[in-house]
């Protein structure tokens, strides 16, 4: 039988090549948890722990789809988010800590105003991918009339399924942002929040290949010449639909800051305001219509 200790040092042994030391030991950590169901203070605790011989098994089948580069999201199909478990997989994007910070920044900026005054309101997630931001928002305002957009049927149906894991109510629909007509009704949404695609392909080059090798590039990259396409598509999508004095709110390129705001503030957009994450790069815009 295989211990706790021991199966650290296979994984630092045979995937330091593919992570860094660090990487490499909360990768081990969140797998030995996943397979065993033990917690990470148990597992930390108590390394000569013994491992069954079926879970010895499944240690090194993953094992063997880490050497390829493959995330270890995809390979045990669940992550987390915002507190919140989500079923991930090759139609979606891998929920980041930045985007987690998004979502926190709408709920201390707009959630609690709106707890105390007690209002009903829209939100539309658009390019929702797991659903996490849509689900994540919905599970913490439960209030709030949430919906979420996204082109690939994969995609939502996973979301779909991630909000009856998470037991929240989200309106999923299939639609393609960059094709959308502005529609006949009248303006429906308090806030309007999308974590759009904005990987140049110069990015690209500095990106892992454990990203570009396994996500899904619909969600991840744009054109060179044009990388704010989807935000200028959203924007205009959100002059038409979104209530006098509504909120939009981006995850965006931390190289493209400035050119994001410049392009909202010739929509029309005011109050907008660019906010760093816990790194100090820009990530995230706020605009009120």
């Amino acid at each position: 039988m295989i211990t706790v200790k021991d199966v650290f040092e296979d994984y630092r042994q045979q995937i330091n090549g593919v992570y860094d030391i660090n990487e490499t030991e909360a990768i081990t950590l969140l797998v030995i948890a996943e397979v065993t169901g033990l917690s990470r203070a148990s597992i930390k605790a108590f390394p000569e722990r013994e491992l069954t011989a079926e879970q010895s098994k499944r240690v090194k089948n993953i094992l063997i789809e880490l050497q390829t580069g493959k995330p270890v999201q995809y390979i045990i199909g669940v992550t987390e988010f915002y507190g919140l478990p989500f079923k991930v997989n090759p139609y979606v994007l891998i929920p980041r800590p930045e985007t987690e910070e998004l979502v926190e920044w709408i709920l201390l900026s707009e959630g609690e105003r709106l707890k105390v005054k007690g209002e009903r309101f829209s939100l539309l997630d658009i390019g929702t991918g797991s659903g996490c931001i849509a689900i994540s928002l919905k599970k913490n305002l439960a209030y709030a009339v949430v919906s979420a957009i996204d082109i690939s049927e994969g995609a939502l149906q996973t979301a779909k399924e991630n909000a009856v894991l998470n037991e929240v109510d989200v309106n999923f629909l299939q639609a393609d942002i960059l094709n959308t007509k502005p529609g006949n009704e009248s303006a429906q949404y308090n806030i309007i929040v999308s974590n759009p695609p904005y990987v140049t392909l110069d990015d690209k080059k500095q990106m892992h290949s454990n990203v570009t090798d396994f996500e899904p590039h619909t969600a991840l990259f744009v054109p060179e010449h044009d990388p704010l396409i989807f935000y200028r598509a959203i924007a205009g999508f959100a002059l038409n639909n979104l209530i006098a004095g509504g909120l939009l709110y981006f995850e965006i390129n931390e190289n493209l800051g400035k050119e994001t705001v410049e392009l909202l503030a010739g929509k029309g957009f005011k109050n907008i305001e660019l906010k760093k994450d816990m790194s100090g790069r820009d990530r995230m815009i706020k605009a009120q219509l």
